[in-house]
């Protein structure tokens, strides 16, 4: 009896320990399964987590190709390029977003091509246009140029004077935001026949560009106009007065006129939107210049201007650069009080009366910095 007891005893413990090795072994396997299951599944770092369904897929990518624009040849997409070297952020130390190095390395790159073109703007009517308006003006801002067309900007004869009207664009910096930016701008050109388009990327710093591409496109298709004006499409601007004010002006002679900037210093601060460092220029102050929200010119000083543009360095400050075209020809600018392009101060006389007060705006021609809804 003890004999087959302990017979027993050794069997059971032997069958228990097999089963617990046999246990063991089969959670080793299924562990080993299960991470090598798991490394099948997970997604590489550059694939999509939810797929994105086959049908879904063609629609987007039919949309992306509908949406390339089609007409700017590899030529002008290269010029276009080049020009994104002055969105380059500095080193560290500096705080600056603009790449002075690489502007001054592409600065005698300044003949961009025409993409979008009026050639008949000026020879609608014998003679030419009494007066022509330029306004700066970027793609996505199609609300702005509406409100213009609507408002003050509208063409045709103000006081018996023949008025037309142009907004300068460029290339917009984010393209990939506005997919179908070259068809719509192409659309309101047709539609509107008011747009100049060039090959340059539309940034701060590349408005001195868009001052020479339009001067040059004036002297070339818009030589008749008698005068211009040239503002921001953020400003109110009272047309009748302007026509008033150069009824009594010759537009064979030089006219120069706005709220002119006189003994203005480079900014040296880092931070500053309009830093320029001493090594772009050296001297202590500025020529005379006009404020960029408006101005106006005659038709000769445009011409002059146009030709000083080419014999004078580009400048990255747009008013700065039309200030040096000014000091090149010999031309000094002419302040008027109608050119408010910092806005209008509230008198202390008056403090009961609102900055929409009609009577603030009986005498001026251009108000600077307002929104849409305030034009």
């Amino acid at each position: 009896m003890r004999v087959q007891l302990k017979g027993d005893a050794i069997c059971t413990l032997f069958l228990v320990v097999a089963l617990c090795t046999m246990l063991y072994s089969q959670l080793g396997h299924t562990s080993v399964r299960e991470e090598k299951a798991n490394g099948q599944r997970k997604p590489p770092a550059t694939s999509r987590i939810f797929p994105i369904p086959a049908a879904l897929q063609q629609r987007l990518n039919a949309g992306a190709t509908a949406a390339k624009p089609r007409t700017i040849s590899e030529v002008k997409r290269a010029k276009v390029e080049i020009q994104e070297d002055l969105t380059t952020t500095l080193a560290p130390l500096t705080h600056s977003a603009f790449d002075f190095k690489g502007y001054l390395r592409n600065k005698d790159n300044r003949k961009f091509e025409l993409l979008v073109n009026q050639p008949k703007k000026c020879r609608t009517n014998p003679g030419g246009p009494f007066l022509l308006i330029a306004i700066k003006s970027l793609v996505e801002d199609f609300d702005r140029r509406e409100v213009v067309r609507k408002t003050w900007g509208r063409e045709g004869p103000v006081n018996g004077a023949q008025v037309q009207r142009v907004f300068l664009l460029g290339v917009p910096k984010n393209k990939t935001s506005l997919p179908m930016w070259e068809t719509l701008v192409r659309q309101e050109s047709q539609m509107y026949r008011d747009v100049l388009l060039w090959g340059f990327q539309d940034t701060f710093f590349n408005l001195t560009l868009k001052e020479i591409h339009f001067l040059s496109w004036a002297e070339e298709f818009c030589s008749n106009a008698k005068f211009i004006f040239k503002g921001d499409a953020d400003v109110f601007v009272n047309v009748e007065n302007i026509v008033n004010f150069l009824e009594k002006q010759d537009p064979s002679e030089d006219l120069f006129v706005g709220d002119i900037i006189y003994n203005a210093h480079p900014i040296r601060v880092r931070k500053s939107k309009y830093y320029i460092p001493e090594s772009m220029y050296g001297l202590g102050m500025y020529p005379a210049y006009a404020g960029g929200g408006g101005f106006l010119l005659s038709c000769s000083t445009m011409k002059k201007l146009s030709r000083a543009c080419g014999e004078v360095e580009l400048f990255p400050i747009d008013d700065v650069f039309l200030g040096m075209c000014l000091q090149r020809i010999n031309l000094k600018p002419v302040m008027h009080e109608g050119f408010k392009t910092f806005g209008i101060t509230k008198p202390s006389a008056a403090p009961h009366l609102q900055t929409f007060d009609p009577c603030f705006y009986k005498d001026l021609m251009v108000v600077h910095s307002l929104k849409v809804a305030e034009i």
